[in-house]
């Protein structure tokens, strides 16, 4: 394996994003970063260089660790990377403050509340 990568292919590899069409989509809009640098997709890329990838609210902080030549099960694909711990931590702070503001209803509609539910969104329809 050589001693440098593309950045989309990197990302792909290491599951980050579905497909590599994503992958540069998400580079070339400015949510990756290489070294604190605003890149191309097919900018190369080497193990030790410091990754910052920014997607929905979530923003990881990581330093490559290895190249891959294929895209393999998430948990090869973990050991590509490092996290800082910060950034890490921030995510899960960030997850739980989301999944605590979320509204939950207080209970399952029952029959009645159904019906209501579907005689309004049949109202709205038309």
């Amino acid at each position: 394996m050589s001693e440098s990568q593309r950045l989309d292919k990197w990302l792909w590899c290491a599951r980050f994003y579905k497909t590599r069409a994503l992958a540069v989509e998400a580079i070339q809009g400015g949510h990756v970063h290489v070294n604190g640098q605003r890149v191309k997709p097919s900018r190369a890329i080497h193990p030790g260089d410091r990754l910052r990838i920014t997607r929905g609210g979530d923003e990881w902080i990581l330093t490559i660790n290895a190249l891959a030549s294929r895209r393999g099960p998430a948990t090869e694909a973990q050991k590509l990377y490092t996290e800082d711990e910060e950034s890490r931590k921030r995510r899960e702070t960030l997850r739980e403050q989301r999944r605590l503001a979320a509204p939950r209803p207080a209970k399952r509609p029952d029959k009645r509340d159904r019906r209501r539910i579907i005689r309004f969104r049949n109202i709205h329809d038309e």
